[in-house]
């Protein structure tokens, strides 16, 4: 299959895009005509596999690498992207993140400051970035239409249904629920900033499978949540410049199951 892309280029970098939701949201803005950059840190032959199926789409894709963990990687980031592909990306999703256990009776400093750093910290730097490069830009190079730049933060079910597993991963993902509205003043009307909140839908931290299969249905709809729905949803984001400020859960209703435990945690005998 190919899709029509549109006479104006439209580039968006998604990271941690070689793999899991980062792809399916890379084929999603594929599908609707974007030209995507390919972040990656490690998984460099999966990153190539991801361009080459974008590619197969009819859309020009790029893989281009970053450790989010390093000083300055936000801005390091979309400079590379910029030299990569010629362009100020129209759309960054944030979608990589950190995801380690810990509990908040033995959250570590440097724990803490990791998942924040790249689950945040980075995340709200290339929104900055993205507004730094438009504002510097000369004015005839650029798409004035108004909402046509956007970011996309990908957050999580867990920041609208607490539990205090995932500690510091938590904490990190509420500050960056919270900035979405802040970033969303902070840059019109330059960039609009959205959120898109996934429940469970892939195997995390210590699951096992069996886990896994019983742990993705508990939620409002008791049936697993597709990824390429969040994936639609963060491309619908990305494409409606109506849309500022929004935060979506694509959750089956996952967040609206309060439980005192993360549900990989009290599915069954099999809970890890």
């Amino acid at each position: 299959m190919t899709v029509a892309v549109p006479s104006t280029p439209r580039w968006a970098l998604v990271t941690g895009a070689a793999q899991r939701l980062g792809r399916e949201i890379a084929l999603a803005l594929a599908r609707q005509g974007w030209h995507v950059a390919v972040h990656y840190h490690r998984s460099a032959d999966a990153a190539q596999r991801t361009v080459a199926e974008l590619q197969a789409l009819g859309v020009n894709a790029v893989a281009v690498a970053q450790a989010l963990d390093a000083p300055g990687a936000a801005d390091a980031l979309l400079a590379a992207v910029r030299t990569a592909t010629g362009a100020i990306p129209r759309c960054v999703v944030n979608n990589a993140s950190t995801f380690e256990p810990d509990a908040g009776t033995d959250v570590t400093e440097e724990g803490l400051l990791r998942q924040l750093r790249v689950n945040t910290v980075v995340p709200v730097l290339l929104g900055r970035a993205l507004w730094s490069a438009l504002d510097g830009a000369d004015a005839q190079a650029i798409d004035a239409a108004p909402g046509a730049y956007s970011v996309v933060h990908v957050l999580d079910q867990k920041v609208h249904n607490l539990n205090p597993d995932y500690f510091s991963y938590t904490i990190s993902k509420l500050a960056l629920e919270r900035t979405v509205a802040l970033q969303a003043q902070a840059l019109a009307p330059r960039v609009r900033v959205c959120g898109v909140s996934p429940g469970l839908i892939y195997v995390s931290g210590p699951q096992s499978e069996a886990n896994f299969q019983r742990a993705r249905c508990v939620n409002l709809l008791r049936a697993p949540i597709d990824p390429a729905r969040v994936a639609q949803t963060v491309a619908f984001l990305a494409d409606n410049p109506s849309l500022n400020g929004a935060v979506v859960p694509v959750d089956n209703g996952q967040h609206l199951v309060p439980l005192a435990r993360d549900v990989m945690f009290v599915v069954g005998d099999d809970a890890p």
